[in-house]
């Protein structure tokens, strides 16, 4: 009986023109998937390959998906980078030259990023949209 794995899995994922690729940081174990959905499946599967014949399993709360900040606002540029910095009390212009990768934020900046962007998809998922006639 195979028992689930009891440390996350950093897997570092980046944008490629044809979807994404993704790879484990501590183990060899790769794959690519056309939308973020797929990619996540296919790299539960193969690290599930991987920890086979160690008898363990991975599912997908085990798995700490990364993603470079300026992937990220490529990728997702529905996110205003100028509505953003004001919504979490940070100045445009330095949130502007992290997304472009003239300067690289601290940890705390990154984090109050990520709580951004995270408040707002919350928000976004709490919504329902309806139509008037």
């Amino acid at each position: 009986m195979k028992t689930l794995l009891k440390k996350k899995v950093k897997v570092t994922v980046e944008k490629t023109d044809t979807g994404f690729s993704a790879f484990a940081v501590d183990y060899p174990v790769f794959t690519t998937g056309k939308t973020f959905s797929e990619l996540s499946e296919n790299i539960v599967e193969a690290l599930n390959l991987y920890f086979e014949d160690d008898g363990q399993k991975v599912n997908s709360k085990n798995i700490h998906f990364e993603i470079d900040l300026r992937q990220f606002f490529q990728h997702y540029r529905v996110i205003n980078a100028k509505f953003l910095a004001e919504r979490i009390g940070m100045n445009a212009t330095l949130l502007s030259q992290y997304v472009q990768g003239r300067k690289k934020p601290s940890v705390a900046q990154t984090e109050k990023i990520l709580s951004g962007i995270n408040q707002i998809g919350k928000e976004l998922s709490e919504l329902s949209l309806v139509t008037k006639d």
